[in-house]
């Protein structure tokens, strides 16, 4: 912080020059403050006034005022002060210096010359006053110490060390507490120059000493408030006591269990442990130290196994910092626990020489307390029934064996076992069954392929393990031709092959077939595709509307055939103005809204791909006439059929908590009319044990009338 803070005293002495007055002008100020040089420039006489000023270190001018000079240029500073000093003319004259400096110590000469008054001079001794540095605190190992000294022990003794240096005059140093000097060393105490050091030795700390403020102080002078250093005294306090609170049994393995265990008196809060069978518990666990209490408690959230079961569980509460001060609480465990199954392959079964037509075994074994009373087994999450005639036989509920495997059974197995605790499953146990490639798809594939125009195949395969290798063959009125593998690449992890095939003339139209090989073997079954010449698609054809109203109508054609291409399909709606809409889709379904009501209407549908469009196929329609509004109380109504098909089932012991099994089923057909615009229908079936069932059902309408198929041309 700047301080301009200065002192002014006056003293008289004797002047070697003749020309300067006997009285000396005593100044100070601190390093890095300001000070002001006082000059009386004031001209005695009323016609007089002042031509310059000019500042005398040593005999040696180091600032002048010169005012005939006009604008800055009448200053004049040496490098004594450089632009750190300035005269000031008003409200009292002087030389003011800002950024004190400790060699700018000495006595200033005032020389001040008037236009007909003589010359007068006034002497000036700057005392630059050095500020201490800021007290450093040290611990007794010359530690550095900043904001908290310690922890120190509870009941040990600790020193606190007070390091001062510079300083001109010699600063007084002292250690306070609050208010209250502990102990002071004045500067007639310590040679100029030196650093200084004043310990403060505190013995047998308390709790009391906890959280103590001490403070080193040192000053010099007035003029600035006291450098100062404090910290705040932080202790470690022994754990007093430690207790298991919650002490519920039994407990289940699998289950969280939640104990607290509590410890008074330690700080910072005591190094809570938990021990099992003389081994350290490494769960979850929670602290918190109510300081208003002087307690610590943690939480233990823990699932126990069940090798725990009958340990000893001991919450341990100790302090690194003390000598024998860990306490302990014991709690004896009593554990139930879910079985543990346990899945294998037979002992000769090799995991990775499984295949189709091979018989598997598996095995669970079960570890359970109370025994397990059943045993079930799933793949892939699926439940297996004992079913010899699929090859699948369950022995004692812990073996499984499965006959005859096929690739559709490999996958993930586990065995469960349940008792009253609960049901332990098994880590999956996972089957790869190996087997040759076979088509991804079971459909033939049609591409269309342009003469002299690439197109790409692509071949996909399943097998296990994946494919290494790919081979496709042309088929066409020539022969049978292997196709160049430089033609096509192979991505044996997807199980995938793509060729690049351009047909170069009409002999190049035929059967593709594409086999893949594995370690198990070649393909049985190639993946074919027929390679047709590409063109543009045929027309869509038996379209029919339906859902017509005033406004909308739904269509739906059969697509052709596509040319071999990927294609789209349109529908465009015209009316004798012009175009109505139109709407494109990747399949021969259309929604066609806002029509207009009452409308003789042209549907053109066709279909287009990379080779062109197909021929049109037009449809007429007229879309029904727009309800009027409500008039009157009354509305215009439009008589609506429906028709309700009814199936049931007559069970045995519906309801009843027993098992259910069907008496008989039945269908029942109903039409009904309605002009309304809504209307529940009821429908009920007697037995003949007079049992009655209903159930009901919710009609609405559309805005307008849903036009019979036959009224549409």
């Amino acid at each position: 912080m700047e301080n301009s803070i200065w002192l002014h005293i006056t003293s008289n002495v004797g002047s070697p020059l003749s020309s300067v007055t006997g009285t000396v002008t005593r100044v100070s100020s601190v390093v890095g403050g300001e000070a002001s040089l006082p000059c009386d420039s004031r001209p005695p006489q009323r016609n007089d006034s002042l031509l310059l000023v000019v500042w005398y270190r040593d005999d040696n001018p180091v600032y002048s005022y010169d005012t005939r000079v006009s604008g800055s240029t009448g200053h004049w500073s040496d490098d004594t002060f450089g632009d750190r000093a300035r005269w000031v003319g008003f409200p009292s004259s002087g030389l003011h210096v800002r950024d004190v400096r400790s060699h700018d110590r000495s006595i200033y000469r005032c020389r001040v010359d008037f236009q007909v008054s003589p010359t007068r001079n006034y002497r000036i001794a700057l005392d630059v006053i050095e500020l201490p540095s800021k007290p450093v605190i040290f611990d007794e190992f010359g530690k550095e110490i900043t904001g908290t000294a310690g922890p120190f022990n509870e009941g040990g003794d600790f020193k606190l060390i007070c390091s001062v240096n510079g300083g001109n005059p010699t600063p007084r140093v002292q250690w306070l507490h609050g208010e209250t000097v502990l102990s002071s060393l004045s500067a007639v105490e310590m040679p100029v120059g030196n650093t200084r050091s004043l310990t403060l030795l505190v013995t047998n700390a308390t709790r009391a000493h906890l959280s103590s403020v001490y403070t080193c102080t040192a000053d010099n002078t007035l003029l600035s408030p006291p450098q100062r250093a404090s910290v705040r005294v932080d202790l470690y306090l022994r754990p007093l006591s430690v207790e298991i609170l919650s002490r519920e049994q039994p407990l289940s393995v699998g289950r969280q269990a939640e104990l607290w265990c509590k410890s008074t008196g330690a700080r910072p809060p005591a190094v809570v442990t938990w021990w099992l069978g003389g081994k350290k518990l490494e769960s979850i666990t929670k602290q918190q130290d109510l300081e208003e209490k002087n307690e610590t408690q943690s939480l233990l959230k823990w699932t126990p196994s069940k090798e725990q079961n009958g340990k000893i569980l001991t919450c341990r509460a100790e302090h690194s910092k003390f000598n024998s001060s860990t306490i302990e609480s014991k709690l004896l465990l009593n554990i139930y626990y879910v079985p543990v199954a346990t899945m294998h392959l037979g002992a000769k079964m090799n995991p990775n020489d499984i295949e189709e037509g091979d018989d598997v075994y598996f095995g669970c074994e079960v570890d359970a307390n109370p025994p397990a009373y059943k045993v079930v087994w799933e793949h892939n999450g699926i439940l297996l029934q004992h079913n010899p005639a699929n090859g699948v036989i369950l022995t004692g509920n812990t073996n499984l064996a499965i006959r005859n495997v096929s690739r559709h059974q490999a996958g993930n197995y586990t065995c469960t076992a349940s008792n009253v605790e609960g049901d332990g499953k098994s880590l999956p146990v996972r089957m790869q069954v190996v087997y040759r490639p076979i088509c991804r798809s079971k459909d033939m594939k049609i591409i269309g392929a342009a003469l002299q125009e690439p197109s790409k195949v692509e071949c996909e395969v399943d097998a296990f393990p994946p494919p290494d290798t790919f081979e496709w063959t042309l088929n066409n009125s020539a022969g049978s031709i292997k196709v160049d593998p430089e033609r096509f690449n192979v991505n044996g992890q997807a199980g995938k092959s793509v060729l690049t095939y351009v047909p170069v003339s009409d002999t190049d139209y035929g059967k593709l077939s594409c086999r893949a090989t594995n370690l198990a073997g070649q393909q049985m079954l190639p993946c074919v595709y027929t390679i047709l010449p590409a063109t543009r698609p045929d027309p869509p054809s038996n379209c029919s509307v339906y859902n017509l109203t005033d406004d909308s109508l739904d269509l739906t054609c059969l697509a052709g055939y596509e040319g071999g291409l990927q294609c789209i399909y349109v529908a465009e709606v015209w009316a004798n103005e012009g175009l109505v809409t139109n709407s494109t889709n990747g399949a021969t379904v259309w929604n066609l809204r806002r029509l207009g009501a009452k409308r003789q209407l042209n549907i053109v549908v066709y279909a287009a791909n990379i080779r062109g469009r197909s021929e049109h196929v037009t449809l007429t329609v007229e879309t029904a006439p727009q309800l009027s509004p409500r008039t009157g109380g009354l509305e215009r109504r439009a008589n609506f059929k429906i028709e309700l098909i009814v199936r049931g089932t007559w069970k045995r012991g519906a309801g009843s908590g027993d098992s259910e099994s069907v008496i008989r089923s039945w269908v029942k057909k109903f039409e009904f009319g309605f002009n309304t615009e809504s209307k529940t229908f009821g429908v009920s079936k007697v037995n003949k044990n007079g049992r009655n069932c209903k159930r009901s059902l919710d009609v609405r309408t559309a805005r307008s009338p849903v036009i019979n198929p036959k009224e549409i041309n």
